[in-house]
């Protein structure tokens, strides 16, 4: 019994395409799949990042390869598509970690809330919802095709507790949410259990995003870090490697009857009334 619950969390033999692969959470993600023995493709811009993350891997035994493409682009994910199919004859999941926050769309106190940066709230909520729904629509029909597939989004805590300052990203993140649980529904009744998807809600980590949002340039905590520390009751950020038994959980045959979950990973601040 211990060897088959060993077994049913494997990624042996799956082949799992990560969005946004060399960024910090990505990274980790694509880090945890190498661990329990899959196989990554990392999509990603910028090629020297991409070659640098496989080489590691490969150079630890592991199987990786990348392909460079914009997850807004259609044509160029359709492209990846068809190098993946080439490469590996199939595919069995995506994580959709591309995404983040937008300048633009940061709405900063001093600023005026009728007086939004329209167009960077439309650059925030593309990124991360139309770049997440996209790689569905080029990967997800071979998915299907698995068997066992499974697709992962990432939402946030901004998209169930409003946050001061990220309009945009926290709008991309909760329209993500409604698109994942819609979408469950939907791909079930098409291709019945074939093909899963799921969200991780991460909490606070320290991305390039979020950076300089919550420490300033001596790693001290900004006042907004103070209070996001303070709201959570395990009193510290979280680290990227906490999110990936969420992770190989929701990409494995561990979890083949769970579909349209949000699992939260915030070290309870979603929960956490402040009283």
């Amino acid at each position: 019994m211990e060897k088959e619950t060993v077994e049913m969390f494997s990624l042996k033999g799956k082949v799992i395409v990560v969005t946004g692969g060399t960024g910090v959470l990505g990274t980790s993600f694509v880090n945890a799949i190498i661990e329990a023995k899959g196989t990554v493709v990392i999509l990603g811009r910028n090629e020297e990042l991409c070659r640098k993350r496989v080489a590691g891997i490969l150079e630890k035994g592991g199987n990786a390869s990348y392909v460079i493409a914009d997850v807004l682009n259609e044509a160029a994910l359709v492209d990846a598509k068809h190098i993946v199919l080439e490469r590996y004859g199939k595919i069995d999941g995506l994580v959709n970690a591309a995404g983040g926050n937008v300048p633009e769309a940061v709405v900063m106190p001093d600023k005026d809330v009728f007086d939004l940066n329209m167009q960077g709230m439309k650059d925030a909520i593309s990124l991360n919802l139309w770049g997440t729904l996209m790689p569905i629509q080029a990967f997800g029909p071979e998915i299907a095709k698995s068997g066992s597939g499974s697709i992962i989004n990432i939402s946030s805590v901004s998209a169930k507790r409003p946050l001061t300052r990220v309009l945009g990203y926290s709008m991309g993140k909760a329209a993500i949410d409604a698109y994942t649980k819609w979408f469950a529904v939907e791909m079930a009744n098409r291709y019945g259990d074939a093909i899963r998807i799921n969200s991780i809600m991460p909490g606070f980590f320290l991305t390039a995003q979020n950076k300089n949002l919550l420490t300033k340039e001596d790693g001290s905590l900004t006042e907004r870090g103070n209070l996001i520390i303070n709201h959570t009751p395990f009193k510290r950020f979280g680290q990227p490697s906490e999110l990936n038994g969420a992770l190989v959980w929701l990409l494995s045959d561990a979890s083949k009857f769970v579909t349209g979950m949000d699992i939260g990973v915030d070290g309870g601040f979603t929960i956490n009334s402040g009283v």
